[in-house]
């Protein structure tokens, strides 16, 4: 009977139930529990080696973990094989590094995994790539290979090639940090207008501005646990504990 709340609103888009990770004797994540629910835009920030990308990348298991569970939308994560690539294909990723294929053109990024993946014909995938692009503000640059391309180009044509894959979740793993400056508002616009119609995002960010503006919740990490969460104002202005306030008051002025 469980099956059928799979797709019940209540149930969390994404679960990670008391997750643990190491590496070799580094302790990445301890006992992390944190859900996220439907049309949720979840920021996550805290320290340098806090845990937070290690985190991102569990949820769809480009990093395994030692123990604990992590359920998309009710069904556990599966460890390998195809159940794991058809579920990882519902969840959209964006990198620091934008992770496009050097040698194919921004239109052949977009459309590689709806063709190969979702079976979709090269005129159904190349229509709705170009759709997408158009919202993400590079459509113009379809042709071009992504060298042609500024970093933060780039960055809008990945996050389009993730939203090709019609993922019910995106996560975006610090997806400006590698981003000259003057490049950074244009990928962030782009996101804002994801949250604002409805996506289910979950942020690795350093950029406190876009957290305060755009998250339904904000989630800190340090040391590989969650320390605090809570609405974004809330955070900002009333940190409950002293390693938030301390990180708070270390980047005031950054």
């Amino acid at each position: 009977m469980a099956q059928e709340s799979t797709t019940d609103k209540n149930v969390p888009v994404i679960e990670l139930r008391h997750v643990d990770k190491h590496y070799g004797d580094l302790h990445v994540l301890r006992d992390v529990s944190l859900s996220v629910a439907r049309g949720e835009v979840l920021v996550v920030i805290g320290p340098s080696g806090s845990g937070k990308s290690t985190m991102c990348r569990t949820i769809n298991r480009l990093e395994t973990i030692d123990s604990g569970e992590i359920l998309i939308e009710g069904e556990p994560l599966p460890q390998e094989g195809r159940e794991l690539a058809r579920m990882r294909s519902e969840l959209g990723m964006v990198f620091q590094q934008f992770n496009l294929f050097a040698h194919k053109t921004i239109l052949e990024n977009v459309t590689l995994g709806p063709r190969e993946v979702l079976g979709q014909s090269k005129e159904e995938a190349e229509k709705y790539a170009m759709e997408l692009l158009e919202r993400v503000g590079v459509a113009s640059q379809a042709n071009k290979v992504p060298a042609q391309l500024s970093g933060g180009q780039q960055q809008r044509a990945a996050i389009a090639r993730s939203l090709a894959m019609r993922p019910k979740a995106m996560m975006f793993d610090e997806p400006t940090s590698a981003l000259d400056p003057e490049m950074i508002n244009e990928v962030l616009d782009v996101m804002v207008e994801l949250a604002r119609g409805g996506m289910t995002m979950v942020v690795v960010t350093h950029e406190m501005n876009f957290a305060r503006r755009v998250a339904d919740r904000v989630v800190f990490m340090a040391d590989g646990q969650i320390v605090e969460e809570g609405a974004p104002d809330e955070f900002f202005d009333h940190p409950k504990t002293q390693r938030a306030r301390d990180f708070l008051d270390s980047i005031k002025g950054h």
